[in-house]
């Protein structure tokens, strides 16, 4: 079993093309729930959604969040009388954090509540969130703190930071599942998910560290230069202190364990000695396809 660290849009795209090469139940996934958000009656959990709706093959690949072929009546309806509606929500997709709203209001965990849903989609890989407590990403602005979603959603990420802090402050266990998925996997996958907000929270999970540090872990860089492929990452790994690059990524990964296997883009002019240089633009599925081929080749060999 291979497991991976997923949030954001990266990891999802490399899940895409290691499909093609491993079945999905060698595939754990632990997702990262700090970006979750009780938004107008339901329960948004982006990271989660997006990883469950791949597997489904219901995922919209275009945007790389929601539901193919969705339609946003009710956004359009809502936000007439509600202009600070400022997540657009498909109608299948509200159905589904309706649901999961309900269930967890039920007392059912959202590891729980995930397990119903990836039953309901004949899912046979492991998709876990990475804690069952709350633990949401905020920013901190002049005007206070600031749920991510509303820094990154509603203003773009225009607004000036001059932190990265959470809700609660202390952080949470991760769930048992998460923690034999990191104990049983042959090795671990970070993909080039943002590392403060996508990555960093699961890391930070009570009993993560402990378990990680004797695994081996391949991680992407999502730097190009000191550009990130997409999102505010940049912005995001300045205000924790590390520079917005590729060494900054590696310094941050390698406290987390023993044996980091980094991986760069062909065209990143920084160096990181020892890195294996591949094409990481996951603009196809084939690409995704041949990192994981490599991957595994570095791996295993």
């Amino acid at each position: 079993m291979i497991t991976f660290l997923s949030g954001g849009t990266g990891t999802p795209k490399l899940l895409e093309g290691a499909r093609e090469i491993l079945k999905d139940p060698e595939i754990s996934v632990i997702v990262n729930t700090g970006e979750d958000i009780w938004y107008l009656g339901g329960h948004i959990s982006p990271d989660v959604d997006t990883v469950t709706y791949l597997f489904a093959g219901i995922l919209n690949t275009k945007t790389w969040w929601g539901i193919s072929g969705d339609t946003i009546y009710t956004h359009e309806i809502v936000s007439k009388f509600l202009p600070d509606a400022f997540i657009t929500v498909g109608d299948k997709d509200r159905a589904f954090q309706i649901t999961r709203g309900e269930l967890l209001k039920g007392g059912k965990t959202l590891t729980e509540v995930t397990k119903i849903f990836c039953r309901q989609f004949n899912i046979s890989a492991r998709i876990l969130p990475m804690t069952d407590n709350p633990w949401i990403t905020h920013v901190r602005t002049p005007e206070g703190n600031m749920h991510f979603q509303e820094y990154w959603v509603k203003h773009r990420g225009r607004v000036p930071i001059s932190a990265v802090c959470h809700e609660p402050e202390e952080s949470p266990y991760a769930t048992d599942a998460a923690l034999s998925a990191v104990r049983e996997a042959e090795f671990i996958v970070i993909g080039p998910s943002n590392p403060v907000t996508s990555i960093m929270p699961i890391l930070s999970c009570k009993g993560v560290k402990e378990t990680l540090i004797t695994k081996k872990v391949i991680a992407i860089s999502p730097f190009i230069g000191e550009q990130p492929i997409s999102g505010p990452a940049g912005e995001l790994m300045k205000t924790i202190g590390y520079k917005a690059d590729s060494t900054g990524v590696y310094q941050l990964y390698k406290n987390y364990t023993k044996q980091l296997f980094f991986i760069q883009d062909i065209r990143d002019p920084v160096v990181v000695p020892g890195s294996i240089r591949l094409n990481t633009l996951m603009k196809t599925p084939e690409v995704a396809r041949d990192i994981m081929r490599e991957i595994l080749i570095h791996i295993r060999t």
